[in-house]
């Protein structure tokens, strides 16, 4: 299902939300915490590198907008007690859950899966797929206290089509399309409303990584396609589940 970035952000239209977003200090991340925080929600920025947490979250309040949370917390090394007090931290201060965008990700590294490094390989999918599972788990009593919650995977292409040497980040994607159907078969019932997300190519390290030879002035700049994310946050598609979404 495509998804138009096209989405001009209404002030307030998520007031009094609580968001979480991994990965929230750099690139699509930042860029989607910037407009979270523009329409009004109160976002929970979770990133392991507390610097660039600090200078997105400066960056949120010098133009006016909602005051984030940080919470620095390293998914490599995360264990299932960070996770179960990151729920009791979220319940204690605001009660509920409404959002929780699985932003964050690494791409390891582009080559056959004969000669890929099995450490590189564990670490890709702790970060890529394990960690994402853990934090979901966990925060699923936060989601259920809210009326209207989304939990949002962002996917790749080459997690819907498998192409070669993309190894374990390939991978990791696929996985992360089946945990997201999976779990919106299960909660179908619930409050909760999940979906997973292809944002596309944009200007980013890692597309710069995957791309070294790109022209990275024709990749649109991720603040072109967040404002999507507030859409999919909004209640204007409250109604949509297990959709396999994509930015154009």
């Amino acid at each position: 299902m495509k998804i138009s970035t096209n989405y001009n952000i209404t002030n307030d239209e998520l007031k009094d939300k609580v968001v979480l977003v991994t990965g929230a200090n750099r690139g699509f991340g930042r860029a989607i915490t910037l407009d979270l925080a523009k329409a009004g929600a109160s976002v929970i920025m979770l990133g392991r590198d507390l610097g660039s947490l600090e200078t997105t979250y400066d960056e949120v309040l010098d133009l006016g907008y909602q005051e984030p949370i940080l919470y620095p917390l390293d998914l490599e090394g995360a264990t299932p007690e960070h996770y179960q007090q990151l729920q009791k931290d979220i319940l204690d201060n605001f009660g509920q859950l409404d959002g929780l965008i699985h932003n964050a990700s690494i791409i390891g590294t582009m080559m056959p899966i004969e000669q890929y490094d099995i450490k590189l390989w564990y670490s890709t999918i702790q970060i890529n797929v394990n960690a994402p599972f853990m934090l979901t788990q966990a925060l699923i009593p936060a989601l259920n206290k809210s009326s209207d919650a989304r939990v949002l995977f962002l996917s790749s292409s080459v997690g819907r089509t498998a192409k070669a040497y993309w190894g374990a980040y390939g991978v990791s994607k696929f996985a992360i399309e089946g945990m997201s159907k999976t779990l919106s078969e299960e909660l179908e019932k619930t409050n909760i409303r999940v979906n997973s997300l292809d944002p596309g190519r944009m200007r980013t390290k890692m597309r710069q990584i995957a791309y070294p030879a790109e022209n990275v002035d024709n990749n649109p700049l991720p603040e072109t396609k967040s404002p999507a994310i507030v859409y999919l946050m909004s209640e204007k598609t409250k109604k949509l589940n297990g959709e396999r979404l994509v930015l154009f």
